[in-house]
């Protein structure tokens, strides 16, 4: 069954996370923002409610939930139903892909980068924003996951699994950014941003084509 189906059911209560988070919510977007390139023909894969898409100025997405896809259109997002292992796009058609908190939902990591590949243009880049499995962040979702409404199928990874993965998709040159450095407790404001990886829960990880 597709890990999906929480989101379907709940799109609502996980749209209203990033009100409620919203210094996590912020210092996430601004580590992906330093890695987003500069160029406006890209697409979110896993677009969900439109909660990065859209202040990151990205038009359109994929997401194979309804909820979450009429969601994003009122965040003025074009949504195609599609999951990322299959994408329903020709070769070379993107200058970037942006996949947020996606990658630990995937049933097939290694189809869909190939995909990701696909769709990319020679020089193109794929960013990947995600929980790092070896941060404490992660770790504290790991041990509690059965008890969480959307993480309960989740599978979270390290930032070396993820590179790895990308590498056998052929991406090269990675960038690197972290940021929630926090243990725990709740956060008062947002967090910086930081080079590299290794300190922070969030990281986010470009590759080029």
């Amino acid at each position: 069954m597709a890990k999906y189906e929480p989101f379907q059911k709940n799109a609502e209560k996980y749209d209203e996370w990033f009100d409620k988070n919203k210094y996590y919510y912020e210092s996430e977007l601004q580590a992906v923002k330093e890695l987003l390139p500069g160029i406006q023909n890209g697409i979110e894969i896993g677009v969900g409610s439109g909660r990065f898409a859209s202040p990151l100025g990205i038009k359109l997405g994929v997401d194979p939930s309804s909820r979450m896809r009429k969601i994003a259109q009122k965040r003025g997002i074009e949504v195609i139903e599609g999951v990322a292992e299959s994408l329903p796009f020709d070769n070379e058609r993107f200058d970037f892909v942006l996949m947020v908190t996606t990658i630990c939902f995937l049933d097939n990591v290694e189809s869909a980068l190939i995909e990701v590949y696909r769709v990319l243009k020679p020089g193109g880049y794929l960013i990947i924003g995600f929980i790092d499995a070896e941060s404490p962040l992660g770790r504290l979702y790991e041990k509690h996951k059965k008890e969480s409404t959307f993480y309960k199928d989740a599978t979270f990874y390290s930032v070396k699994k993820v590179v790895l993965y990308m590498e056998k998709a052929h991406f090269k040159d990675f960038s690197f950014r972290q940021t929630l450095f926090q243990q725990r407790n709740e956060l008062k404001d947002i967090e910086p941003v930081k080079r590299g990886y290794g300190e922070g829960s969030f990281v986010v990880v470009r590759g080029v084509k």
